[in-house]
């Protein structure tokens, strides 16, 4: 919204700065982090007192979380949620179509994902919306996303894919490319979801991919560095490191409140809109895969559950102690920061990773 005074950069030249995507990425980064400040008391007291006994605690799960967790309030994506739109809204240029799209899938898979935690904390089980038809909606919205952005490439990239450590390597997947990137944005939205279940677990993970990918999208969209790093070059991409550093902001204001003890829960409501966001912005910018990289840990902790439970079905026996994994790793005599600290630290080494395919081509 605020890319209009630059071009009022003739009367009074220091607006010249609002044309600069990194000038408005650090701009939506501090709004949103304020936002999140500012207001992020006031929704925890209202959502406390709505959601009476907070989100419920799986019985199933570790022992301690019932005596430590209960009574929190879930929902707080929410805070998030509207940190990113308020940052976005207001330092990115709103005629960029990936802008759209990226904000619309996150406030397709938050409006699930609120609906989850509403069904949960009313009727006070961990059971909420139907797996499959929530599913079903996530497809529907991840679908369309994926025909837009295939609309809006250009022709030489539209319905490609493209493999990291490659340099001109794409593939012409034709239309077999909405489900592929359904895929990838669906499966992104329920790898975070799945993630987010210890005071501080999936947020600070989701930031580092945020700034990877915030990264990757200034650059892909950049001709010159796109050029010099023999990477593909996607116009208008650079955009969504606005919407990434929003993301960053909003998340930061979050951890404050998440930081362990914590006084509120993200939700599906945020694990699921986070997700999908980082999913759709892989896909724009055509590094699917180097989002299995950046995002290994979440990848890591829905594998952990998918293997969990075929081993129980085909075998009777579990794999690990107890599944998503880092509950395998309480189980094992680690401790909540110690679970989460050291998951951060993986993070960070496969964001590392992921940003190496950018030169090691």
């Amino acid at each position: 919204m605020l890319t209009w005074l630059a071009d009022l950069s003739h009367y009074f030249s220091p607006l010249n700065v609002f044309r600069y995507i990194t000038f408005r990425t650090g701009g939506a980064t501090a709004t949103a982090l304020l936002f999140v400040f500012w207001f992020g008391p006031a929704i925890i007291s209202l959502l406390r007192l709505k959601q009476g006994k907070g989100q419920p605690i799986r019985e199933d799960g570790p022992q301690s979380h019932l005596l430590s967790k209960r009574g929190t309030p879930t929902m707080g994506g929410l805070m998030i949620i509207t940190g990113v739109l308020v940052g976005s809204l207001l330092w990115a240029n709103l005629e960029n179509r990936y802008v759209w799209v990226v904000l619309l899938v996150t406030v397709g898979f938050g409006a699930i994902g609120f609906y989850d935690d509403f069904l949960k904390v009313t009727k006070q089980s961990h059971k909420g919306f139907s797996g499959r038809s929530r599913l079903a909606i996530e497809a529907v919205i991840a679908g369309l996303a994926c025909v837009a952005i295939s609309y809006i490439s250009s022709p030489a990239l539209a319905n490609k894919l493209s493999l990291p450590f490659a340099k001109e390597l794409l593939f012409d997947l034709g239309w077999f490319f909405v489900i592929f990137g359904t895929f990838v944005i669906v499966g992104a939205g329920n790898a975070v979801n799945i993630t987010d279940g210890l005071d501080g677990l999936a947020i600070v993970p989701v930031m580092i991919a945020a700034g990877t990918f915030g990264f990757i999208a200034y650059l892909t969209g950049n001709a010159i560095f796109a050029n010099y790093l023999q990477i593909h070059f996607v116009p208008g991409a650079g955009e969504l490191s606005v919407v990434c550093g929003a993301l960053i902001g909003a998340g930061l204001g979050f951890l404050w409140f998440n930081a362990p003890p914590a006084q509120i829960f993200m939700g599906d409501t945020g694990s699921l809109a986070l997700g999908g966001l980082l999913g759709t912005i892989a896909v724009a910018t055509k590094h699917e895969i180097v989002l299995a990289i950046v995002g290994g840990l979440f990848v890591l902790e829905i594998l952990s559950v998918i293997i969990q439970v075929a081993s129980f079905k085909l075998t009777g026996r579990r794999v690990f102690k107890m599944a998503p994994i880092h509950h395998h790793f309480e189980q094992l005599g680690w401790t909540e920061p110690q679970v989460v600290i050291r998951f951060w630290i993986v993070a960070v080494v496969l964001a590392l990773i992921g940003l190496a395919t950018l030169k090691l081509r």
